[in-house]
C-alpha cells in the first residue's frame, strides 16, 4: 500500500500577509524619542568695544556649589535658598517693576523694589555651579527658573488672549503638535511671540568654577 504524503501548506500568503503587519504598525506606531533641554545657544558676538553695561540689581545670581548648596545674590543680599523656594524667589524677582522714566514697567506687578529688577526686559538670571556639583541637581534648578518664565508668560498669555482660555504653555504645546491645522499654528506662533517679547527669557550659565 502506498505512503500517503502529507499535505503541503502554502506559505505565500501568510508571508503577504506578515509583510501588510509589518507595513501597518511601521506606519501608525509612534516611535518615542528622548529630547533634551528645550535650549537656544545665544548668538556669537564678535569685536565687542563697548559691552552694554548691566546694573547689579537686574541680575540674579545663583550659584550651586559642591554640596549642592543653592546660594542667591539678588535684591541687595546673598542668602542660601532650598530648591522648593527658588521658584518663587525668581518669579518675584523677575516680577519686581522697580524701573522709572523709560525702565518704567507697565505690566509688573511686582514690590517694585528699587534694589531690585527694572523690568521684564532688564532682568537676567545668571547661573554658575561647582565641577562638583551633581547633574541632577543642576537640571532641578534650570527647571524652576525656567519654570518661573513660564509662570509669568502664563499670567500674560492668559489676560491678552483670553478667548484662547489657554496659558502660554499650552499654547506652546498645541503649536509645537505637528497635527494641528497650519491656520491655527501661524496664529498661535503670532501670540507666542508677542508674550517671548514682552518677558523675554535672559538665562546666563556661567562658566563652571572648581574651588
Amino acid at each position: 500500500m502506498a505512503k500517503r504524503s502529507a499535505p503541503e501548506v502554502n506559505a505565500g500568503s501568510m508571508a503577504d500577509i506578515a509583510f501588510l503587519l509589518l507595513i501597518f504598525f511601521l506606519v501608525t506606531t509612534d516611535i518615542a524619542t528622548d529630547s533634551g533641554l528645550n535650549r537656544k545657544l545665544p548668538p556669537m558676538i564678535e569685536d565687542v568695544v563697548d559691552p552694554p553695561k548691566i546694573k547689579e540689581r537686574n541680575i540674579f545670581q545663583i550659584n550651586v556649589n559642591r554640596a549642592n548648596q543653592i546660594f542667591l545674590k539678588a535684591d541687595g543680599e546673598e542668602r542660601l535658598i532650598g530648591l522648593k523656594d527658588l521658584r518663587a524667589a525668581a518669579v518675584k524677582f523677575l516680577d519686581n517693576g522697580g524701573g522709572t522714566g523709560v525702565d518704567a514697567c507697565k505690566r509688573c506687578q511686582g514690590a517694585k523694589n528699587p534694589n531690585s529688577s527694572d523690568n521684564f526686559d532688564k532682568a537676567i538670571v545668571s547661573l554658575s555651579n561647582d565641577r562638583l556639583t551633581k547633574y541632577k541637581t543642576y537640571i532641578a534648578v534650570q527647571n524652576e527658573i525656567i519654570a518661573a518664565y513660564n509662570e509669568l508668560r502664563d499670567r500674560e498669555f492668559r489676560r491678552d488672549f483670553p478667548n484662547l482660555q489657554m496659558s502660554y504653555v499650552e499654547a506652546n504645546e498645541r503649536y509645537l503638535d505637528p497635527q494641528t491645522p497650519p491656520k491655527e499654528r501661524e496664529d498661535l506662533k503670532e501670540k507666542l511671540e508677542t508674550i517671548k517679547l514682552l518677558i523675554p527669557q535672559k538665562f546666563s550659565e556661567a562658566e563652571t568654577k572648581s574651588n
